[in-house]
C-alpha cells in the first residue's frame, strides 16, 4: 500500500471489503517499539484518517503479545540524549492526540503483554477488546520516571482514581479479566481464538454503520479527554520526559536490563 509505505516500521495491511485496515504490530523482542516504529505510530493516524478507502481501523499484535512497550535502545537514548528525549516527548503527545483526532473508529485486540506506547493505542482506541489472560502493565514508574504517555489523561475516567492510582504507582499487571471489570477495556473474551473474530466483527460493525453519525459521536466523547484531562496530560508528560533526564531511570534500566528488581 503505497500510501503507508513511509511507515516502515509499522506493518499496515490493506483495508478488507468492509474497508478495515489492520495496523499490526511485528518485531522483536515481543514487538517491541524501536525509535522509528514510535515515530511511525504517532504520524500513522493522520494517514488512516486521510484515506478514503479505510472506514475502521483494528489494531493488534503478531505472535505471543500485543507489544512489550519501548526498546531498551531507545529508552537508553532517550535518558542519555536531550535531543532525542525532546523529540520522542513531542511523538508520545502526537500519538495520544493524532489517534483521538483520527475520525475513523478504532478497534484494539489485545492478547499477551500489552506495555508502552502499544499500550497507549491500545487502551485509547475506541473498542479495547482483550483476551481474559492479556497482561497490560503501565510500567513507567518500574522504569523510574512518572506515569505519562496516555495514563492520566484516561485511566481515571476509564476506571477511577482509586484504581488508576493504585495501578499506575505500583505498575501491578492486570488480567484482561480484571481489566474489563474495573472499566479499563471495553470486552474481555474466554478463549484466545474469540479474540480476533471479535475485535474484527465490532471493527466491521463500525465500518459498515452510518459512517458520520459514528465519527461525530466518537469525536463528541473524545472531548471528555481533551477537555477535562488535556492539560493534566501534558503535565504528566512533562513530567515523565524530565524523569528521564534523572538518576532513576538509570537504575530502573539496568535492572530491567539484569532481570532483577530495581534499587531506588
Amino acid at each position: 500500500m503505497s500510501r503507508y509505505a513511509r511507515f516502515e516500521h509499522l506493518r499496515v495491511d490493506k483495508p478488507d471489503e468492509h474497508g478495515v485496515v489492520e495496523l499490526v504490530f511485528d518485531a522483536p523482542n515481543l514487538n517491541a517499539v524501536s525509535e522509528g516504529a514510535h515515530a511511525d505510530l504517532a504520524e500513522v493516524w493522520r494517514a488512516f484518517d486521510a484515506d478514503p478507502e479505510v472506514k475502521a481501523i483494528l489494531i493488534r499484535g503478531e505472535g505471543k503479545g500485543f507489544s512489550a512497550g519501548g526498546a531498551f535502545e531507545m529508552v537508553e537514548r532517550i535518558a542519555e540524549d536531550f535531543e532525542t528525549r525532546s523529540r520522542v516527548m513531542r511523538e508520545a503527545r502526537d500519538l495520544v492526540y493524532n489517534l483521538l483526532d483520527c475520525s475513523k473508529p478504532i478497534v484494539s485486540a489485545i492478547h499477551g503483554p500489552a506495555v508502552g506506547a502499544g499500550l497507549v493505542a491500545g487502551i485509547l482506541a475506541d473498542v479495547s477488546v482483550v483476551t481474559r489472560t492479556a497482561k497490560i502493565i503501565d510500567g513507567h514508574t518500574r522504569l523510574g520516571v512518572a506515569a505519562g504517555d496516555h495514563a492520566a489523561i484516561c485511566w481515571p475516567l476509564l476506571c477511577g482514581m482509586a484504581k488508576a492510582k493504585y495501578y499506575l504507582m505500583t505498575c501491578r499487571p492486570l488480567n484482561g479479566e480484571e481489566a474489563e471489570r474495573i472499566g479499563l477495556v471495553s470486552l474481555c473474551v474466554d478463549e484466545a481464538e474469540e479474540l480476533l473474530p471479535t475485535a474484527r466483527e465490532v471493527a466491521r460493525e463500525l465500518a459498515t454503520g452510518a459512517p458520520t453519525a459514528i465519527r461525530w459521536t466518537k469525536q463528541s466523547l473524545n472531548n471528555w479527554y481533551r477537555q477535562v484531562a488535556g492539560s493534566i496530560f501534558d503535565a504528566s508528560l512533562a513530567l515523565e520526559f524530565y524523569g528521564f533526564g534523572g538518576p532513576e531511570v538509570r537504575e530502573g534500566l539496568a535492572s530491567h536490563r539484569e532481570r532483577r528488581k530495581p534499587r531506588f
